[in-house]
C-alpha cells in the first residue's frame, strides 16, 4: 500500500469544499459572536476566559498523546508567563511548564510567520528540560521507519508509514513555505482559515518531523492557521474536542493519509472546529456565571468553602463529576464529618450548592443559576 506522499500528486490536496460551506458559515459566525462578546466584557473576565480556555488546550492536548498534568500546575505556568503572577514561583513540573511555554508563545506569535527554529523553539519548549533520548529541537534522524501502530507484539498492525529520515528537511521546506505562502495576504492564500487549518494538520502529521511532540505541534499548527484567518488569536480548544473521541480523530487522521483526495479529512476537521467554537461559547458563559457567584457569595464564605468551591468549579462547564459529598469534602478539606456536613448544609441553605438525592447518597452540585 502506497500512503499519501508516495504517490506522484504529493501534496497536492484536493478536496469539496462545498461539502462543508454550512459549517464553515456557522463557524465565521460563531467566532464573529465570540469575539463581539469578548470585547464587551470586563478586562479581567476577558483574561479569565483566555486562560481557562489556554490550560485547558494545555492539558487536553497532552492527554490525547497519553501526558497527564495537573491543572493547577499548568494554570500556574501560563498565568506565570503571562506576567499575571510574577511573585509566585513557577511550578515544579517541567512537563507541565513546557505545554503552558507552548500555549502562550502560539498565541503571541500567530502573526509570524512558520519557520524551522520556531519549530524546533516548540520542541525545546515541550521536551528541552527532560531527559530524554530523542532529539531536542531537531528533525529525526533514526534510520528505524516511523510508523503508527497498534496491537500485541507479534501481532501488530501498521496504520501509517511517514517518510523516511532522510527527506524530512526537504518536506519540511516544502511544508514550510507552503504554510507561510497560504496566508491571508499572500499569493497563494487559502482564504477559509478552517480549511487551511485541516490541511496544515494533515500535512505536517503526515511528515512527522520529530522523533516525539508531532501530535502536540500539530495541532499548535492548526491553532495558529486559525488565529492568522480570524487576524486575532483563536479562542477555543480544538483538543478537548478531539480528546472526548480520539479514536474518531486517529481514524479519520489514517484514512486521510491514504489518498491526497481529503474531502472527509475536511469535514471531520470542521466539525470539530465548529464544535470546539460552540463549546467556547459554553465556556464563557460558565466563566460569566462565576464571577457573578462570587459576588454574590463572597461575603458568606469562609476559607473551607472557597476551597471546596474552587475545587468544583475547577471541572468546568461540565461539572464536578459525581458531587460533592461529605466523603470528598473531609479529604479536600482535612475537616471533620461533622464539619463537613455542616457545611454541605449552609452552602446549600444560602444557594450556593444544590443538594441532589438524600440519606447516604446525598450529593451537591454548585448552583450558579440566581
Amino acid at each position: 500500500m502506497k500512503y499519501n506522499w508516495q504517490q506522484p500528486d504529493w501534496p497536492d490536496f484536493k478536496y469539496d469544499a462545498s461539502a462543508v460551506s454550512g459549517v464553515l458559515f456557522t463557524f465565521a459566525e460563531k467566532a464573529g459572536n465570540v469575539g463581539g462578546i469578548l470585547k464587551s466584557l470586563p478586562t479581567d473576565i476577558q483574561s479569565d476566559a483566555m486562560i481557562d480556555l489556554m490550560v485547558m488546550e494545555a492539558i487536553k492536548t497532552s492527554e490525547i498523546e497519553g501526558e497527564y498534568f495537573s491543572r493547577s500546575d499548568v494554570m500556574s505556568s501560563i498565568r506565570h508567563n503571562l506576567g499575571l503572577d510574577s511573585g509566585a514561583s513557577p511550578t515544579a513540573d517541567r512537563r507541565a511548564k513546557g505545554i503552558a511555554d507552548l500555549m502562550v508563545d502560539v498565541r503571541h506569535s500567530h502573526t509570524e510567520p512558520l519557520s524551522e527554529k520556531k519549530l524546533f523553539q516548540w520542541h525545546g519548549m515541550l521536551f528541552g528540560e527532560q531527559s530524554r533520548t530523542i532529539n531536542i529541537g531537531l528533525w529525526r534522524t533514526h534510520e528505524e521507519p516511523m510508523q503508527v501502530i497498534s496491537g500485541p507484539v507479534g501481532k501488530r498492525k501498521v496504520h501509517f508509514e511517514a517518510p523516511p529520515s532522510d527527506k524530512i528537511p526537504e518536506e519540511m521546506t516544502q511544508f514550510i513555505n507552503w504554510f507561510n505562502n497560504t496566508a491571508p495576504q499572500k499569493k497563494h492564500v487559502i482564504k477559509n482559515p478552517v480549511i487551511r487549518s485541516a490541511l496544515a494538520h494533515n500535512y505536517f502529521e503526515s511528515i512527522h518531523p520529530f522523533e516525539d511532540g508531532n501530535g502536540r505541534i500539530g495541532r499548535a499548527i492548526s491553532e495558529k492557521a486559525l488565529s492568522q484567518g480570524l487576524g486575532r488569536p483563536v479562542l477555543l480548544s480544538l483538543s478537548e474536542t478531539i480528546e472526548k473521541n480520539k479514536k474518531n480523530y486517529y481514524k479519520a487522521l489514517q484514512n486521510a493519509q491514504k489518498s491526497n483526495e481529503i474531502t472527509d479529512w475536511i469535514i471531520y476537521f470542521s466539525n470539530i472546529v465548529l464544535n470546539a467554537q460552540t463549546r467556547t461559547e459554553e465556556n464563557i458563559e460558565f466563566i460569566l456565571k462565576k464571577t457573578k457567584f462570587f459576588d454574590r457569595y463572597k461575603k458568606q464564605l469562609n476559607n473551607r468553602h472557597l476551597k471546596i468551591i474552587h475545587r468544583m468549579l475547577a471541572a468546568g462547564v461540565d461539572g464536578f463529576e459525581g458531587g460533592m459529598s461529605a466523603k470528598k469534602y473531609v479529604a479536600i478539606t482535612k475537616t471533620s464529618t461533622a464539619t463537613a456536613t455542616r457545611d454541605l448544609k449552609y452552602l446549600s441553605e444560602i444557594g450556593a450548592l444544590k443538594q441532589i438525592g438524600g440519606g447516604r447518597s446525598t450529593r451537591y452540585e454548585i448552583s450558579l443559576e440566581n
